[in-house]
């Protein structure tokens, strides 16, 4: 398997780190090579070079790898994080990774920061369109800097585009034996765009008569999945609200160093990131949590088919967590390498 590795900023050249040990020692676990062609594209190689990266970049990325492996991209240095835009989302749209694939499963009881709640509360996943909405920088702005200035930003919303994300949505459900789809959007307000999602998922959810299709608006949804998350099997809505709920999944499972995410064109090459960001602060510190990052890693290789290397590494941060050899925001007390050491060697074993 050739993978791009793509360290970035921040803490994300830490956790990164890690992730490429776990791989690398999940691939001498099972005979089983990963070439791991690191990319310099970053804060730094922008201010040095000028360069977000190369004209040919995408075009490397989709022919010439099987998947690329993100750290954390975003710098202060660089106004309006220029390269952190090109390098992920103009991966997202270059290579029409139309799914952003959001597992949320807490692996340890005492990482719940709910009361009286645990595992079997926190299990679902989140698929949120990754190509569309707000994030595609359609709009702007007229008299900037005045009194007068007036601020545009469009959302949006194609029939492709909410059709192929519920429906995969839905297949996601079918093949995992799951039987509820909760959709969520804001109808009653973006009664134009969001008019389009209400039609899309009644159709879609009719050919699937085995599951349960139901709907929310996202501020309800938010609430719930503080109140009772245990509901919620598979969760499909757009990009900026999954962006938001992501990131209160995140919390569900112990924060946002447990959460990993794949951006994902299904047979095509994907893209693979930690939810964190790069927290230029904690950079070089050892204080990092590597493990969104390490489990990043095994959703790369199950996509690409490599299940039983991927439930080792599941398996191996599981019982990191439950001997307490983590970094301190879960209650442990190492640091981000020997963590990345103990899951290695766990892997090993």
């Amino acid at each position: 398997m050739r993978i791009a590795v793509i360290p970035g900023d921040g803490i994300g050249k830490d956790v990164t780190a890690e992730a490429v040990k776990v791989l690398q020692a999940t691939g001498e676990a099972f005979r089983r090579r990963f070439d791991l062609v690191h990319l310099p594209w970053s804060a730094d190689h922008y201010l040095k070079t000028g360069e977000t990266l190369p004209a040919n970049g995408y075009q490397m990325l989709r022919d010439e790898f099987q998947a690329i492996f993100v750290g954390a991209l975003g710098d202060p240095r660089v106004p309006g994080n220029q390269h952190a835009r090109d390098i992920l989302l103009g991966t997202r749209f270059e290579l029409d990774l139309y799914v952003n694939y959001r597992p949320v499963r807490l692996l340890d009881d005492r990482l719940c920061p709910l009361k009286d709640r645990g595992r079997k509360d926190i299990n679902f996943v989140v698929f949120r369109e990754n190509t569309e909405g707000v994030y595609v920088s359609v709009g702007g702005r007229f008299k900037a800097g005045t009194v007068d200035e007036v601020a545009i930003q469009e959302e949006i919303n194609t029939f492709k585009g909410v059709n192929r994300i519920i429906r995969h949505a839905f297949e996601y459900a079918k093949a995992n034996g799951l039987t509820k789809v909760c959709m969520a959007d804001k109808s009653n307000v973006m009664q134009q765009g969001h008019a389009l999602w209400q039609r899309v998922y009644k159709e879609v959810a009719a050919e699937y008569p085995g599951i349960t299709a139901t709907h929310q608006y996202i501020d309800a949804l938010a609430m719930f999945l503080v109140k009772d998350p245990g509901q919620y099997q598979v969760i499909v809505t757009n990009n900026l609200f999954g962006d938001i709920v992501t990131d209160i999944g995140g919390a569900l499972q112990g924060g946002l160093g447990m959460a990993a995410s794949g951006n994902i064109h299904p047979g095509r090459t994907s893209l693979f990131e930690p939810v964190h960001g790069s927290a230029p602060p904690l950079a070089g510190k050892n204080i990092a949590n590597p493990m969104g990052a390490i489990l990043s890693s095994a959703l790369m290789l199950e996509t690409l088919g490599a299940m039983d290397e991927a439930r080792a590494i599941e398996r191996a941060v599981e019982a990191a967590i439950a001997q307490h050899q983590t970094t301190t925001d879960i209650g442990g007390s190492l640091g981000t390498r020997e963590v990345g050491d103990w899951i290695a060697k766990r892997i090993q074993k």
